[in-house]
């Protein structure tokens, strides 16, 4: 049913939900450029746009890792998963068209927090696509002393402004701990 010429127009609500992601979106952009661009961050920053935070170390990539997996129980988390990406890459890498491979060695560790959890999937159920949380550790061929560490800014859905900061501090010091920074 159409509204009358005369009348106010109403917002269905999908176009609310749009609306409300559209400021969530433009919130966690300004706080993740605050977060990010602070003088105390050692994070690397690739550009502003990208998906991701990435920060590097000269420390070996076991002695990173196991830091890693130490800062995540440290918090009470347990790391539920270990990506074994640069096998798989190198393992099928020549059959795909690649033949050079483009790291040393790579893991992603999985890990997740039930409270953080809980408080992403209150602000939008959709959130749960956030989990678990991941952060990789990898060496590139061209750059074998450096050490780089990274993860995915999280966007979610909903208001949640106030956890996607704490997933963002979570993950920071998840990181800095284990760069001992």
């Amino acid at each position: 049913m159409r509204n009358p010429p005369f009348a106010k127009p109403t917002r269905n609500r999908t176009t609310q939900k749009i609306s409300n992601r559209i400021k969530y979106l433009s919130l966690s952009l300004l706080s993740i450029g605050s977060l990010l661009f602070s003088p105390s961050s050692p994070a690397i920053l690739v550009s502003d746009a990208d998906p991701v935070v990435l920060y590097s170390s000269t420390e070996d990539f076991d002695t990173i890792k196991e830091n890693i997996e130490t800062a995540i129980t440290n918090r009470g988390l347990l790391v539920s998963g270990t990506l074994h990406v640069s096998d798989m890459l190198n393992r099928t890498g020549k059959d795909l068209g690649f033949p050079e491979p483009l790291y040393i060695k790579a893991e992603s560790l999985e890990f997740c927090s039930a409270l953080v959890s809980h408080r992403m999937t209150q602000a939008d159920p959709v959130n749960l696509t956030m989990c678990p949380f991941t952060i990789a550790v990898y060496v590139k061929t061209s750059e074998p002393q450096q050490v780089y560490v990274a993860f995915r800014k999280p966007i979610l859905a909903g208001e949640a402004q106030t956890v996607t900061a704490a997933i963002q501090e979570m993950l920071h010091s998840i990181i800095k701990e284990a760069l001992d920074e």
